[in-house]
């Protein structure tokens, strides 16, 4: 079954084909980034606009680079939330008229589903069960993931997801957007003694996180000390949020009993975070997965594969769709 993966649920425009039996056949993807640097962040408007303008030719471009005409397509998936209505929209409509004009069925996936299965696309996947930590600009949680769609939420962001509060520090530095990767490359440059931040929410039991708190010592923190020891921050504030994430992952490992800890979202491009995680698994015997750097952020890669898997189940999405910005990962159905 070929499958053509449509993802915009943010400020990517991602467009892939997934094939059951030979695997992922052709992969684009367009950033926006550039669009949003201006206004330090994602305008939704914008964003939407742009993926009218970008997804018809991603398609093409896809279908191209895999050789392959509509007719060879057997299904169309899309994001069908949680993400910006506007973004999601403009996949949803497309994706569901393409599906309805070839005669295809056509899946609505969970675009955090996508993330949480996307290192299934790796020549070393993972078993099941695991654990994951999903580590994104609007998401941050921990599940136990006993087979596809039987997700258990152990613990999530109660106030800013980490991607969040790596963004909003950025900005409080000074660099630019996206500002995520800009304060993890300033922090190389930083002294790793010269600040220590709270970690917050491990001491006391559970395993959700907050990181709001993070962002107002930040700002604090530049304040008393000034422009010229930014690098130092930098450096303190990601060494408390991998600290965190870290220590949160022990704890579900040991909570749950699983020895395989899949780690995904944009956040698990960050360095420093995957060489402490990696020294953490080695501790705890436990093996931890990550997907390829350039599966991170928002891809049709991992939208594409997600729908094949349903749509081989069985499932498949009405003709009058609807996009949903709020869509819990624990409600979905096994598969």
């Amino acid at each position: 079954m070929r499958i053509l993966g449509i993802e915009t649920s943010c400020d990517e425009t991602g467009v892939a084909i997934f094939d059951s039996e030979r695997g992922l056949l052709a992969d684009v993807l367009y950033s926006q980034a550039e669009l949003h640097a201006d206004y330090g962040g994602i305008v939704p408007e914008l964003a939407s606009r742009d993926h009218v303008r970008k997804l018809l030719p991603l398609i093409r471009e896809v279908l191209d680079h895999a050789s392959l005409n509509k007719k060879e397509i057997d299904g169309v998936a899309y994001t069908g939330g949680p993400g910006l209505m506007g973004a999601l929209l403009v996949g949803a409509a497309i994706g569901r008229s393409l599906a309805w004009a070839w005669n295809k069925p056509a899946i609505a996936v969970h675009h955090m589903e996508g993330h949480l299965l996307s290192p299934l696309l790796e020549s070393n996947p993972p078993n099941f069960p695991f654990c994951a930590l999903l580590v994104s600009g609007g998401h941050t949680m921990l599940v136990a993931v006993r087979r596809m769609g039987a997700y258990h939420v152990l613990g999530e962001s109660l106030d800013d997801a980490v991607g969040e509060a790596f963004d909003k520090a950025a900005k409080l530095l000074g660099l630019g957007y996206p500002g995520g990767p800009a304060l993890a490359k300033l922090a190389e440059q930083g002294n790793p003694k010269r600040f220590h931040f709270p970690r917050p929410m491990l001491d006391r039991p559970g395993l959700d996180f907050s990181f709001s708190g993070l962002k107002t010592y930040t700002l604090n923190t530049l304040r008393k000390s000034g422009p010229e020891a930014a690098a130092d921050i930098a450096r303190a504030f990601q060494d408390a949020v991998v600290d965190t994430l870290t220590a949160k992952c022990r704890r579900a490992l040991r909570q749950t009993g699983l020895s395989r800890l899949v780690v995904a979202g944009g956040v698990s491009a960050n360095q420093a975070l995957r060489e402490r995680l990696t020294a953490m698994g080695a501790q705890e015997n436990a093996q931890v997965y990550y997907p390829r750097l350039n599966f991170c952020t928002d891809n049709g890669a991992m939208i594409a594969f997600v729908g094949c898997q349903r749509l081989l189940a069985g499932e498949q999405t009405e003709l009058g769709f609807n996009v949903r910005p709020r869509w819990p990962l624990d409600s979905l159905p096994e598969v």
